[in-house]
């Protein structure tokens, strides 16, 4: 204990992430919400893999370690998923090992590791060298409910119901369509179903459980869960300038694979009028089919509102022949990707539309953007239902019989959001939350206390 006194001292916590943007992200942004609050030494924990692909390793806020998926150069989504789990448990286990060895050798040893639920292995190797652990889920915990109770065969698979009246943790009621899609489709592909509930495994062994919501947004479900696990809300973790402003020059995440656009698409978003414009974005993993791109575009045309499109490079094969060459600079800017939370911090963005994974549906929560939901996978439908009937802010765009979303229902949403007694009401429903969320956040916020709870309890531990 002295040597790490005399060094500058106090814990260590390794930040271990799922190599996937939408979850490298929030770990980030929780990393300098533990620092703020005085844990001196946080290394980030990524995938060999996955430093690859950052664009700029130094906009990272930390030091970056790397450890192995068995999947060095790739290829981790061209074996089965089962191969896929097996072997990033093995060569994960054993180079995270290394790392901890490596890092106690160097004289600054790791005292704690905080991990996505979706390498359970790690709590393995932590108990080996006694650090204190802690799992950091990037999904809300009404979704968590659901997949607890699944883990725990209290909600059967495959589900057989078109509706689900009875669930634990203040859930509503849920159609079918409204689970996530590892649960609404489970005979499709009952091992990956199955490596989903893997993220429970050993849940009530780990000595803290970090969510990325926070309490008053859903506060039955995380009291449920509570009864099983050590769980503490700590979001939403986005750059502290767009919440509390208690970080300074905290503006952006940090490690990322895509490079923003950002002046141009600031500079387009000044010359619109207040409120005016769609935001569209589906994040940085959705793939939505040829024909939906297609309808979306014809919608978007078809409005009498400004866009800005976030499509990405891999996705504008997808749009319309000639479709970019025709929209004019007054109508619309399509873009390979953006800085998000500058863009619907914006006073001329009116609605997002939006594929609804939580991080983008925490940032307009917490931005005060209504949504128009297009869910495409995953968690993403259940945060849908959210949007649309708990927290009433925004609406969900229904499918047709063929599973598009046509260009009138696309259009049909949008004027539902922005005009209007609904559009008013959701404006001032999405100014509520967003309230909430900077209070959760800010010094004595209930985010705050349990960020510094985890704080005290490492200091007392280590110092």
């Amino acid at each position: 204990m002295e040597r790490r006194r005399k060094e500058g001292g106090g814990p260590h916590c390794l930040v271990l992430s799922f190599p996937l943007q939408g979850h490298i992200n929030p770990m980030s942004q929780f990393s300098k919400r533990l620092k703020h609050a005085g844990i001196a030494k946080i290394t980030l924990v990524t995938t060999k893999y996955f430093l690859k692909s950052v664009q700029n390793i130094t906009d990272a806020s930390f030091p970056v370690e790397t450890i192995s998926d068995g999947f060095d150069d790739g290829g981790a989504y061209d074996v089965a998923p089962g191969e896929a789990f097996r072997r990033c448990s093995e060569h994960g286990s054993r180079t995270l090992a290394e790392l901890v060895e490596k890092l106690r050798s160097s004289g600054s040893p790791a005292d704690c590791v905080i991990y996505d639920p979706f390498y359970p292995w790690v709590l393995d190797v932590a108990r080996k060298f006694g650090l204190v652990t802690a799992m950091f889920f990037t999904q809300p915990n009404f979704v968590n409910c659901i997949y607890f109770n699944a883990y725990r065969g209290e909600l059967k698979l495959p589900v057989m119901d078109d509706t689900i009246r009875i669930l634990p943790g203040g859930l509503p009621v849920l159609d079918r369509s409204d689970l996530p899609s590892f649960i609404q489709d489970y005979e499709s592909d009952p091992q990956v179903s199955e490596i989903m509930m893997v993220q429970f495994r050993n849940v009530e062994l780990v000595d803290w459980v970090f969510v990325n919501t926070f309490h008053q947004l859903e506060q039955q479900a995380t009291d449920w869960l509570s009864k099983s696990m050590a769980i503490r809300t700590i979001g939403p973790t986005i750059p502290s300038m767009f919440l509390d402003k208690r970080i300074p020059d905290d503006d952006r995440y940090g490690l990322s694979i895509f490079s923003p656009i950002t002046d141009p698409c600031l500079r387009w978003l000044d010359e619109q009028p207040s409120g005016s414009v769609v935001y569209v974005s589906f994040g940085s993993f959705a793939t939505p089919k040829v024909e939906q791109i297609q309808e979306l575009a014809l919608a978007l045309k078809s409005l009498d509102r400004p866009f800005l499109w976030v499509v990405r490079a891999s996705e504008e094969s997808k749009l319309p022949i000639n479709y970019k060459e025709e929209i004019t600079r007054k109508k619309g800017l399509i873009v390979a990707w953006c800085p998000q939370l500058q863009v619907l911090e914006h006073a001329a963005v009116g609605c997002f539309v939006t594929h609804c994974g939580w991080n983008s549906t925490l940032e307009a929560l917490s931005l005060g953007v209504p949504m128009v939901a297009m869910p495409q996978w995953s968690e993403q439908y259940t945060n849908a239902k959210f949007v649309e009937d708990v927290w009433r802010m925004g609406i969900r765009a229904k499918k047709d019989d063929s599973g598009l979303v046509g260009r009138a229902e696309i259009a049909r949403c949008v004027k539902h959001v922005t005009e209007g007694e609904t559009g008013e009401e959701m404006r001032s429903n999405a100014l509520k939350w967003k309230d909430l969320a900077r209070k959760a956040v800010d010094e004595g916020g209930s985010s705050d206390q349990n960020i510094q709870e985890f704080v005290s309890s490492l200091k007392m531990k280590f110092c």
